[in-house]
């Protein structure tokens, strides 16, 4: 049996561990189905597309708008290695849900822009589905507005060159895209949930995403939180590359 690849990037322990759950319990996935990969500490290795099923990437603190020579020498690595591997993805049209900094990374690869000018605040916000979304297998039968939990500085400045939009929001517009047939990006955490974000406000206050004095404020927000069309796209993800 092939396996999904799960590929994260937060340099956290309780961060990294808490992503990895949640997308194993909203994409519905066993352990046994996974192959984990923490690219923060050493970077991709060589990967063979043939060996896996699909390739979910989670989200990360790095900033892509981060002049190069001011990146760590490991987030240098980290988008020499996505380069490598994309350039295998996109071609083949190989199954991959980059999930926020996994949708910059696809993004800029494949010519958007990636800017400072759409950040959003941690919490939950309206996600609406575009005509070209309401078919798409992700979201087909859908809301065509849903929640979703999003916090970001960056996202793409405009849907790739020959990308689908799937899904908008009010204040950042790419939301969601496709490339090809099986490749997807979301700006938004398919796998957030009240209890994660509530980790990752506590872990990233100091990280530029919100004023350190709006934790309480933000986790009390995402309390009562609730988003299952965001997880169900996850889910519907992981069942159709079974398939």
């Amino acid at each position: 049996m092939k396996k999904f690849l799960i590929i994260q990037l937060r340099p956290e322990d309780e961060t990294a561990d808490n992503e990895f759950e949640a997308i194993l319990k909203y994409g519905k996935l066993d352990l046994s189905e996974v192959t984990r990969v923490r690219a923060e500490q050493s970077g991709l290795p060589e990967i063979n597309l043939a060996d896996y099923s699909a390739i979910i990437v989670g989200g990360s603190p790095f900033d892509l708008t981060t002049p190069p020579e001011k990146k760590s020498p490991i987030q240098n690595k980290i988008e020499a290695d996505f380069t490598r591997l994309l350039n295998q993805v996109i071609p083949n049209d190989f199954p991959f849900l980059g999930c926020c900094s996994g949708n910059g990374l696809l993004g800029k690869h494949c010519g958007a822009s990636i800017t400072k000018r759409f950040p959003e605040p941690v919490g939950g916000i309206d996600v609406t589905i575009t005509e070209a979304g309401v078919s798409d297998p992700l979201l087909a039968n859908q809301p065509t507005t849903f929640r979703a939990l999003v916090g970001h500085k960056e996202a793409c400045e405009e849907v790739p060159p020959g990308a689908v939009l799937l899904a908008t929001g009010e204040t950042c517009p790419v939301q969601m895209f496709r490339i090809g047939e099986n490749v997807y990006a979301t700006q938004f955490h398919p796998e957030g949930d009240p209890a994660g974000f509530t980790l990752r406000i506590n872990v990233y206050k100091h990280n530029g995403y919100f004023p350190p004095e709006d934790a309480d404020k933000l986790i009390a927000a995402v309390e009562n939180e609730k988003t299952p069309i965001a997880q169900a796209i996850l889910q519907r993800f992981v069942a159709r590359c079974r398939s």
